[in-house]
């Protein structure tokens, strides 16, 4: 099955049972809404930590419904992470949310070496967008962790979206390893870093997956422009998966898709022992609910 809108994800959680979801630092109006709207939805059973009072004063204004949810009062912000994370670390729950707290807060919880989350994985992060211009959905990797991946790391983050993708029903993802032009050029690193993964890739070495570049923007995502400039590609027009080269052009795009192209986007960590839900603070309680979806239908 073909993915074209996220809401279509939900047809995957079928049938299957519910994912727990902690939120940590839970007094946090968007996060809350959309836990609310997933939880009445029967998407996760929530566990919310965080400064009660608050938590139960924004549902009152929102009439949120908290009768049947868990809630574990924690007015330290600092400590709902941990006590978040730690609930995932023993299998209490399948889903790490962030609520009212910082990234760098979280992910130092998520990395402790006693209880956090490693699994020797790179934590990279995925976003899944809907287009009205693009024929399915589409991904982009990654716009919030990894500054500058070299070769060893996109290898990483390539292999992380594979699995999440196989997960969400693409069989055999397809990956645009974009640079800023569709030729190698020895002074240009991602364009070198994309010829070698698309080798790589030929040669089994990154496996579930067909892998081209490097490719311009255009030439990912328009079958037409890539014909046009001589392009003979299995990935363009049909991209599954835009890999940046790095978290500046990443950012850059994700944002132009949510701010000027109105996509719809949903986001997770990829990598740890859970998938994570880190989202922007600009990003709205839909884009909030969507990446709870995606995150309970890569949850194993």
């Amino acid at each position: 099955m073909v993915l074209k809108k996220l809401s279509e994800i939900k047809k995957l959680l079928d049938n299957k049972p519910v994912k727990r979801l902690v939120l940590g630092a839970a007094h946090d109006l968007q996060s809350l809404g959309a836990v609310i709207k997933a939880s009445n939805d029967n998407i996760i059973s929530p566990v919310l930590i965080g400064d009660e009072k608050e938590i139960r004063k924004i549902a009152s204004e929102k009439n949120y419904n908290l009768e049947n949810v868990q809630i574990i009062h924690e007015p330290v912000i600092e400590k709902t992470s941990e006590m978040a994370v730690k609930m995932v670390s023993n299998n209490e729950a399948d889903v790490l949310m962030k609520g009212n707290v910082g990234t760098s807060v979280l992910l130092i919880v998520v990395l402790n070496k006693e209880w956090g989350l490693r699994t020797g994985n790179l934590l990279s992060h995925i976003a899944v967008f809907e287009v009205e211009t693009y024929h399915k959905l589409i991904a982009v990797t990654d716009v919030a962790m990894n500054i500058s991946p070299n070769l060893k790391d996109k290898i990483s983050i390539v292999n992380n979206s594979v699995s999440c993708l196989n997960m969400l029903g693409v069989d055999v993802p397809k990956i645009a390893v974009l640079g800023a032009v569709e030729m190698v050029n020895e002074s240009m690193q991602a364009t070198l870093d994309a010829a070698l993964l698309s080798k790589m890739n030929q040669r089994d070495q990154i496996k579930n997956c067909i892998i081209d570049g490097p490719l311009a923007f255009d030439n990912a995502i328009s079958l037409e422009s890539a014909v046009h400039k001589g392009i003979r590609s299995e990935v363009a027009g049909d991209t599954d998966l835009l890999l940046m080269p790095d978290i500046e052009v990443g950012n850059v795009l994700y944002k132009s898709l949510v701010f000027f192209a109105r996509a719809k986007v949903a986001s997770v960590i990829l990598g740890a022992a859970a998938p994570i839900v880190l989202t922007s603070r600009s990003d709205s309680e839909q884009a909030r609910y969507d990446s709870i979806l995606l995150a309970a239908a890569t949850a194993k």
